[in-house]
């Protein structure tokens, strides 16, 4: 996607705060990231940013910078990832800013791509979120640097890693997903089960992801992610996650059923591309 392809007032408000950005000495490079760059961007999606800053941006420039164009407006946000939000006086839309340390996103960028580290859900998120952005300002090519290292091959090392790190908490170990959910159900716990399914969705669409060699898009809209870019994916995976949902306030034996589904129906993939074997640590 280009920045042309985007609707007129998202692009040109995107290239006007990346020049404000860009104007701080601070300040190595801005992109544009999310659902306006994905493809599925609704009514209702913010402008996600992404500044890259070799020191961090003084909070009373933040300020001035949101506060210059923002009806309502939230600074110094240390939630998730250092940020600044604010709802844009003219356009009304949702501008979410994050602020990140080049240092930090190239060593991320070396957990996946040389040490093929996984994590337990999302292992690829950060690099999906480098790999899919929209350079708004990068004077010195640093960021087309690392975007071109980011669109590289998959590593199938990786591939690997992330479905051993998390294929045996589905449902194979002690302390399973599939495990705890059930715990929870016996006690009537709705709260842990939805804490829980949560968890084993996250794992569980880490390794659909991997499987058919995708980054990650992180935790909105991966049913129309991955029925975009999969080609590897269950029968009836929309169903099949519904029905697991579906039951979360109300949760028995269906919901356990549905679970299983689920994961006889990734696992036949698995198997089929000779990434299924047992867990080295089960007896």
């Amino acid at each position: 996607m280009q920045i042309h392809d985007l609707p007129e007032p998202v692009a040109q408000l995107a290239r006007n705060v990346a020049r404000v950005y860009g104007a701080r000495p601070e300040v190595r490079a801005v992109a544009l990231a999310g659902s306006q760059v994905s493809g599925f961007a609704g009514p209702e999606s913010d402008l996600d940013l992404y500044v890259y800053q070799d020191r961090p941006l003084p909070l009373d420039a933040r300020r001035e910078i949101a506060m210059a164009r923002a009806a309502r407006a939230e600074v110094g946000n240390d939630f998730w990832e250092p940020g600044d939000e604010w709802i844009d006086a003219e356009t009304g839309l949702h501008v979410d800013v994050m602020f990140r340390d080049p240092g930090w996103i190239e060593d991320d960028l070396d957990r996946v791509l040389v040490r093929h580290h996984a994590w337990a859900g999302y292992t690829t998120s950060l690099w999906h979120s480098v790999r899919t952005a929209l350079p708004l300002w990068d004077p010195t090519g640093w960021l087309a640097e690392i975007q071109a290292r980011a669109r590289g091959p998959y590593p199938e090392e990786l591939r690997r890693a992330i479905v051993a790190k998390n294929h045996p908490i589905l449902r194979s170990t002690i302390s399973s997903f599939r495990v705890q959910i059930a715990r929870a159900i016996e006690r009537g716990d709705v709260v842990s089960v939805n804490h829980r399914l949560a968890a084993f969705l996250a794992s569980y669409f880490d390794i659909l992801f991997a499987l058919n060699r995708q980054t990650h898009p992180g935790e909105k809209r991966m049913l129309a992610h991955a029925r975009a870019a999969c080609q590897l994916i269950p029968d009836d995976l929309e169903r099949q996650v519904t029905a697991l949902l579906s039951g979360a306030c109300d949760p028995g034996r269906d919901t356990l059923d549905a679970l299983d589904r689920l994961v006889d129906g990734l696992d036949s993939l698995l198997e089929r591309e000779g990434l299924l074997s047992a867990w080295p640590g089960g007896s």
